[in-house]
């Protein structure tokens, strides 16, 4: 799956209506019924199928252009290097350690 080119702002401007907690799919439906770029709309398409809280739910899952400005304090820079991955990409597509049991499997 590619990243989408947009950017976070974009992505919840097109979701300003909604109300939360919302689905995937809901924020899919609000995005187009809103007059949502196809840019916007493949970005919620790659979110993962859960329910959000609110926007700052959906801001860190949106996978988006990586040059993109998602405004990310030092803390939270910090926090993404130690969990590892990029900014904006979403924590399901993370790569994660196997464990040792997983990797008896790949065996």
């Amino acid at each position: 799956m590619s990243t989408a080119h947009t950017s976070v702002p974009e992505v919840l401007a097109a979701l300003k209506d909604v109300s939360y907690s919302a689905d995937k799919d809901r924020l899919v439906t609000a995005a187009r019924e809103a007059g949502a770029s196809d840019e916007v709309v493949k970005a919620l398409r790659g979110i993962p199928a859960e329910q959000y809280r609110g926007r700052d739910d959906v801001a860190r899952s949106v996978r988006v252009d990586p040059d993109s400005d998602i405004g990310r304090t030092a803390a939270q820079r910090a926090e993404q290097a130690r969990e590892g991955g990029k900014p904006g990409l979403s924590q399901h597509l993370r790569e994660e350690p196997k464990t040792p049991i997983q990797e008896e499997f790949d065996r």
